[in-house]
């Protein structure tokens, strides 16, 4: 039975975060389009391939083929959940680290859902698919969708403040800073403007449930989260030193390296932590702070939902969503001072972040896991009741 109700709730949902990014997109409409029209294009396509990347795993996980997969997976990570640090060193399980030791446990169906992610990532999307691709997803709950929608309209808006040539850096900051409380005027929907605490989406009952799930399709979301990052350096450090200019080419290069085939094969490695600011695009940090933390919170939120939804046998996964949602649209829980947050963007390393958006980087800088250095993923928080 549908329950109608609530995909008329879904409905209103969907067309009030329509409306939110088309009134967003007004001020700069077509800068990135015209200045960087590739990057345009793929901003479009993983928005799309994003939402389709939730509903493939809930098909996966609705599969009877996958019940068994399933159990033993819930058991690999409720064991993890439970095991000291060191315990978790000693057998390899440093999740976040160069190497996965747990293969994927759904083998060809994460594959061939890999290689439909990958066939959408190549395709045109329009800005109107983009913006109704979360809303029109199966796997989130409305609440979820629309604080997703207007968190993508956001870097959306920032993003072509950034790429008008025109316009002075200075009279660009002035502009993201009032897109931000243009964005923050909905508290409800709205991510918080202070960085969240790092154990919000590594700690948890539900943590690594994307990455020992499904490896590659979480190569896939981190590596699409990296050129994001990645190409807004390339374009703010261009225009804020002009020996860094037309660097895009770069970035784009590197991308594509890391995509890979479509099954997901490269020689060259996909990040293995999400990607943030402080590590990726350090200069949009310096421009514009809070734009900085507001994008890196809805990609920890992201990857909350993602853990959720990838998680084995859980019977109440709207709930559980939208108490994500919570935690990161709440404005006093589980917020980190500055130091905190920057230092644990850095502890992720810049390798393991997919590497820097124009100089090089050909391995790891750390010499500590980040389970070594403290960062338990087995931490407990509870989210808030409002």
């Amino acid at each position: 039975m549908f329950d109608l109700p609530k995909i008329i709730t879904k409905r209103a949902a969907g067309f009030a975060a329509i409306g939110f990014v088309c009134a967003m997109s007004t001020a700069q409409a077509g800068n990135l389009e015209d200045k960087y029209p590739e990057l345009s294009r793929l901003y479009n396509a993983f928005d799309v391939a994003q939402a389709q990347l939730f509903d493939l795993m809930v098909e996966i996980n609705a599969d009877v083929a996958t019940a068994s997969a399933q159990e033993r997976l819930a058991v690999q990570l409720d064991t993890m959940a439970n095991m000291t640090i060191s315990e978790m060193i000693e057998a390899g399980l440093n999740f976040g680290d160069a190497q996965i030791v747990m293969d994927s446990p759904y083998g060809e169906l994460e594959t061939e859902g890999r290689i439909k992610l990958a066939q959408h990532v190549s395709r045109v999307h329009s800005l109107e698919a983009a913006t109704s691709a979360f809303v029109n997803s199966s796997a989130l709950t409305p609440t979820a969708a629309e604080v997703i929608s207007r968190g993508r309209a956001l870097e959306r808006e920032i993003y072509d403040i950034f790429s008008d040539q025109a316009s002075p850096i200075g009279a660009k900051r002035a502009e993201v800073d009032e897109a931000v409380e243009r964005y923050l005027s909905n508290e409800e929907l709205a991510v918080a403007r202070q960085p969240k605490m790092v154990a919000l989406y590594l700690g948890g009952d539900y943590a690594n449930g994307l990455k020992a799930a499904y490896p590659k399709f979480s190569a896939l979301m981190w590596s699409n989260q990296w050129l994001q990052l990645a190409s807004l350096e390339a374009i703010v450090l261009g225009q804020v030193d002009p020996q860094f200019a037309n660097e895009i080419d770069t970035t784009l290069e590197r991308y594509k390296n890391k995509l890979g085939s479509e099954t997901g094969m490269t020689m060259f490695p996909a990040p293995t932590e999400m990607p943030s600011v402080p590590a990726i695009a350090p200069s949009l940090y310096s421009q514009s702070p809070d734009a900085a933390v507001i994008i890196d919170n809805l990609n920890m939120l992201e990857v909350a939902v993602a853990n959720i939804i990838a998680y084995p046998n859980l019977a109440n996964r709207g709930d559980l969503v939208d108490e994500a949602v919570r935690a990161y649209t709440d404005k006093e829980y589980g917020i980190a001072v500055t130091e905190e947050y920057l230092l644990s963007a850095l502890r992720g390393g810049i390798f393991n972040q997919g590497g820097p958006a124009i100089g090089a980087l050909d391995q790891s800088e750390r010499n500590r896991s980040r389970i070594g250095m403290d960062m338990q993923k087995a931490l407990r928080m509870s989210t808030p009741n409002h």
